[in-house]
């Protein structure tokens, strides 16, 4: 990452960001949200570690995308595959909220696999990250490199 970074989210306890992505990659995101609308993305974030360094879009298969996702199943698989021959990792997902607040909802909270992985929830221009644990979903701070 670039040694020029804005922070955003809420903070650590030590003072460093939970994650850290691109400029690049956060405006991708956004921008599939904005020409999905009305329907919700969704696609996988894809890196190493605390570190997103891809956002894969794809396809929205749920029925009802106005207010619901679901990642191609296929795209699930393409990406496992890629990350067990030495690609990147899936760390997690990422969708839209075109109408509500970016943060998880009630859909989202009984959906969850309370498995670890990353959710990036994006309305508008904000986007949020959060960790999918056993019990809830916790808020994660970010850095934007702007190099």
């Amino acid at each position: 990452m670039s040694p020029s970074k804005e922070k955003s989210g809420p903070s650590t306890s030590s003072g460093r960001a939970d994650l850290e992505l691109s400029c690049a990659i956060a405006e991708q995101i956004r921008t599939h949200a904005r020409l999905t609308t009305p329907l919700e993305c969704c696609g996988l974030l894809l890196g190493e570690g605390t570190i997103i360094i891809e956002a894969r879009p794809a396809r929205n298969v749920h029925l009802s995308p106005q207010t619901h996702f679901e990642i191609d199943p296929q795209a699930l698989i393409d990406a496992n595959r890629a990350a067990r021959a030495g690609g990147p990792q899936v760390l997690g997902y990422y969708h839209s909220h075109p109408f509500g607040p970016a943060q998880p909802s009630a859909t989202d909270r009984a959906m969850a696999a309370r498995d670890g992985a990353i959710w990036a929830i994006v309305t508008g221009d904000q986007i949020t990250f959060w960790r999918d644990s056993e019990s809830c979903f916790t808020p994660l701070s970010y850095e934007l490199a702007k190099g």
